[in-house]
């Protein structure tokens, strides 16, 4: 990756990382509910574990409504209720009702009515509300209270004291302004007195906590579940414990951390609250209350209400006291307050440690580190697979210690946050890349093979913009005589022919792994190793450039060009290749608004000056003895030093007269041996012997090498006559 792309990614990618790591710190609603909503998962996997516990719920359901008519019922029936449960020896009763008002069904109600009348003022007339503040005196029961959001209620009664080991937590609490409780006349008999509301944070209608103490801004109540187990084991109060707040409080408050019931101590968010530790709802939870004030049942009933701790509410859906568990189950409200109390009683909580706020903000910032750095280091593939076996990690830690300790730790929000910073990562990273190779198809799918393209794209570090030195291997092309041919056509003839040449020589430099750096006119120039490593590029070239002589073959064979159909003078086309290795400076050159791709340098003018020799030479094809030195396996033939336009020492070159399987055939080794006795001749200035390894040449030579033997033909003739030996 570019340094440039990777520092577009890093930033953007740690851009997205702060700021889900600061909605985290700032935790608004729907990032809670996020969390809140892997807790219910944990719970659903693994909910409580089903326990026979001293708890049952007297359900008003509508069985019982259907027996003893519609709700509210009349006072003395909810007397009989509880005489019934305290002779079938309860512990406590807890009423999840509130009796607010006076029994509108009470006989004595009527009195006024009934004084009227002369023979009737002298009747008495029960009054049920009594009647049942009796029963409620003959046993230990707990009534409910409920919260309200303005001032117009009353305040609780206050059954029990508190101790506080540490700070009193009041002021850390939120306040209710006041509170709907019931009758005084009933509430004074009453063993205890304890909230119903549920917690306020629950804003989704799944209910997860409670809130087990509460506050009118000056004293301490309990909740209905609290009350029932301190009144279940005859204590005389309770014991808050407090420490410094972090996390959900302000520092420097109290925030609460354990209560203790009697014996019976339980852990606590730092507001008082009990995460309710939820199992499946089970029938044999209830005992209908119309079981229970039939009295041929009592005692069937006894065994299952002995000793136990008895809420009495209703699941009837006509009442409106249905609730959601994280089980997604509906359950009645009072199954709440049991399940609450089954969970005190099992020791089975669930904690949500005031070092997890941090800790969870910490791994969201730690994980989305690595991801950046995955995918800045291997890419997106490599970094989804690593990043998953991370989030996997998370997950299968923060389960195992719900499952071993009850901690209420979120992998949630921190693999989920950071697969946005992974999606941000790749995204950008995609975008980039794919403007990289729509610059890479654009500024190279004209001179390159699509296959280099590809490998272009796929490491575009290969390519340096500006320039960089590279050992190279440049190959210039002519057309031989393209003058007399030009003359001979017309402007779109040219043009035609051009493009049918062209076509096939540029499809071989490319087969071959070459760049095509330009098209000059009737020329060609390209290069190998760049912008791709091209390994062995001098042989590569070489090959390229007998493909090519080969390719105008076929085009003159087949009339390609239309020469012979049309009868022109010139029937066929020859063209010569200059090939040249060495290092030369390639990169992109030109204007910010217009460049190109090419390549510059004393080893670029040579291969040029080469090219032009080849009508000199006599050959095709004509390599320095740079790339003849690079590719030692191919049939090369000694041209001599031969001086160049521009270069003050002359150059070796050398004829390419066939590819390697040429080279290791006997003739090719007969032909280079009597090459190499002319050549060692001529420099001897020995016409004789010049002469006759010249015909041996000729012998054994093949017929594209006929010219090149003319111009040796030429400079034998031109040394003077070997004189006689002494």
């Amino acid at each position: 990756m570019s340094s440039r792309k990777h520092l577009a990614v890093a930033g953007v990618a740690g851009a997205f990382l702060l700021l889900v790591t600061l909605l985290r710190a700032i935790d608004p609603a729907f990032v809670e509910a996020i969390r809140l909503m892997g807790f219910d998962t944990y719970q659903r996997l693994w909910p409580r574990e089903t326990g026979d516990y001293p708890v049952r719920i007297v359900d008003i359901d509508e069985r019982a409504l259907a027996e003893h008519g519609q709700w509210p019922w009349r006072r003395d029936t909810l007397a009989e209720l509880t005489d019934a449960l305290a002779e079938m020896g309860a512990a406590v009763v807890a009423y999840d009702v509130i009796f607010a008002e006076p029994d509108r069904l009470s006989p004595h109600r009527y009195l006024p009515a009934l004084e009227e009348t002369p023979e009737l003022k002298a009747l008495t007339l029960p009054d049920t509300d009594a009647i049942f503040a009796d029963a409620i005196a003959r046993m230990p029961v707990v009534l409910g209270y409920g919260l309200r959001s303005d001032a117009n209620g009353d305040t609780p009664t206050t059954k029990a004291g508190f101790a506080h080991a540490g700070s009193n937590p009041v002021a850390a609490l939120p306040a209710f302004p006041s509170a709907l409780k019931s009758l005084d006349s009933l509430e004074a008999p009453a063993a205890g007195s304890g909230s119903l509301s549920l917690s306020a944070r629950d804003t989704s209608g799944i209910v997860r906590r409670i809130p087990m103490l509460v506050t009118n801004g000056e004293t301490l109540y309990p909740s209905l579940s609290m009350e029932a187990l301190r009144v279940a084991q005859g204590a005389s109060g309770y014991i808050v414990r407090s420490a410094d707040a972090s996390g959900e409080l302000d520092v420097g408050t109290a925030a609460v951390t354990e209560i203790k019931v009697g014996a019976l101590p339980f852990p606590t968010t730092a507001l008082g609250e009990l995460w309710v530790y939820f199992n499946a709802d089970r029938p044999d939870r209830y005992i209908s209350a119309a079981d229970v004030l039939d009295p041929g049942k009592r005692d069937g009933l006894r065994a299952r209400v002995e000793g136990r701790i008895i809420y009495v509410g209703t699941s009837s859906i006509g009442l409106f006291d249905i609730r959601t568990t994280p089980l997604g189950e509906l359950v009645p409200g009072v199954s709440v307050h049991a399940q609450a109390t089954e969970q005190i009683l099992s020791g089975d909580f669930l904690k949500r440690p005031d070092w997890a706020y941090g800790t969870e903000i910490i791994a969201t910032f730690a994980i989305g580190l690595i991801v950046i750095a995955l995918v800045l280091a291997f890419g997106a593939g490599w970094a989804a697979l690593i990043g998953g076996v991370i989030a996997a990690a998370l997950y299968a830690g923060a389960a195992y210690l719900f499952r071993a300790q009850g901690l209420l730790l979120d992998p949630v929000y921190p693999a989920a946050a950071n697969l946005f910073v992974y999606a941000a990562a790749t995204a950008l990273l995609y975008v980039l890349t794919e403007r990289e190779k729509q610059f890479v198809r654009t500024a190279f799918g004209q001179y390159l093979a699509p296959e280099m393209v590809r490998r272009l794209e796929s490491a575009p570090d290969t390519l340096k913009l500006g320039g960089e030195m590279r050992d190279m291997t440049i190959l210039f092309m002519d057309v031989r005589g393209f003058t007399p041919i030009s003359e001979q056509l017309t402007p779109e003839e040219v043009v035609a022919f051009l493009n049918v040449l062209l076509s096939p020589l540029s499809e071989e430099i490319q087969r071959h792994g070459g760049t095509i750096d330009k098209y000059i006119g009737d020329s060609i120039m390209a290069f190998w190793n760049a912008p791709m490593k091209v390994e062995d590029h001098a042989r590569k070239a070489a090959r390229a450039a007998l493909s090519m002589v080969e390719a105008v073959d076929a085009l003159n064979a087949s009339d390609a060009f239309g020469f012979k159909a049309r009868n022109m003078p010139q029937k066929t086309v020859q063209i010569g290749v200059g090939l040249n290795s060495g290092q030369a400076c390639v990169g992109n050159m030109g204007s910010s608004r217009r460049f190109n791709y090419s390549v510059i340098g004393d080893a670029v003018n040579i291969a040029a000056r080469i090219e032009s020799s080849c009508k000199a030479v006599g050959a095709d094809c004509v390599v320095s003895e740079a790339t003849a030195l690079a590719a030692p396996d191919f049939a090369l033939l000694e041209a001599d030093a031969i001086p160049l336009k521009g270069k003050s020492v002359p150059i070796r070159l050398f004829a390419l007269a066939g590819d390697p399987a040429y080279a290791a055939t006997p003739a090719f080794a007969a032909l280079s041996s009597a090459h190499a006795g002319m050549m060692s001749a001529i420099r001897a200035e020995d016409a004789s012997a010049a002469r006759a390894a010249l015909d041996a040449c000729r012998a054994g030579a093949p017929a594209h090498l006929s010219t090149f033997y003319d111009r040796f033909a030429e400079r034998i003739a031109a040394l003077a006559p070997t004189s006689p030996a002494s």
